[in-house]
């Protein structure tokens, strides 16, 4: 049922917490390169505190590092509570895995970002990052073009990624990042 998807619903039971075999299909799901969306079912059944939900939420964003841009609602089926809102989340998710950024406005955002932040040196070489383009596929996958792309490392990787969610908001949705010959 995940390869066949575009967005993954997981749902967990809150009396249970995040379990291991909901991590195998969170990690199944995201090796698949499909969105998703993590429901907590069973909110009403929870003794709450001040900081109950901030503090689950927290456990389970933990569980899932370093892919922490997931969407987590509470709710209750039972109580019919923030159903819809699941189901919005849902549809949003899919958009952000749909959308499609013109490359003059990925330049326009992330040359002057990786101006100021340049990957490190390595061997006295420095990399160069001239041009970026979304590539043409159903996925969100980013092409930046340099002189030296073999001596990116995946800590600038995920710097570049990371700025890329910030600006164009992918919430629950995994993007790659390559980095090719000029």
């Amino acid at each position: 049922a995940i390869e066949h998807s575009d967005v993954c619903i997981l749902m967990l039971d809150a009396t249970r917490g995040f379990e291991s075999q909901d991590a195998n299909i969170f990690w199944l799901a995201q090796r698949n390169r499909k969105g998703i969306v993590i429901l907590v079912n069973k909110w009403d059944l929870v003794e709450k505190e001040n900081n109950t939900a901030k503090a689950y939420e927290a456990a389970i964003r933990k569980e899932i590092e370093p892919f922490t841009d997931v969407p987590i609602i509470f709710v209750s089926a039972l109580n019919k509570q923030r159903i819809y809102k699941a189901i919005e989340t849902a549809v949003e998710v899919y958009n952000n895995r749909t959308k499609r950024i013109p490359t003059r406005q990925l330049n326009e955002v992330m040359l002057p970002i990786i101006e100021n932040y340049p990957p490190p040196a390595i061997k006295g070489k420095y990399v160069k990052i001239k041009f970026c383009t979304q590539l043409p596929t159903p996925m969100p996958q980013f092409a930046f073009f340099a002189n030296l792309p073999q001596y990116v490392k995946d800590p600038y990787r995920r710097f570049i990624e990371n700025k890329l969610r910030e600006n164009f908001d992918f919430k629950g949705v995994p993007i790659d990042v390559y980095f090719r010959q000029k």
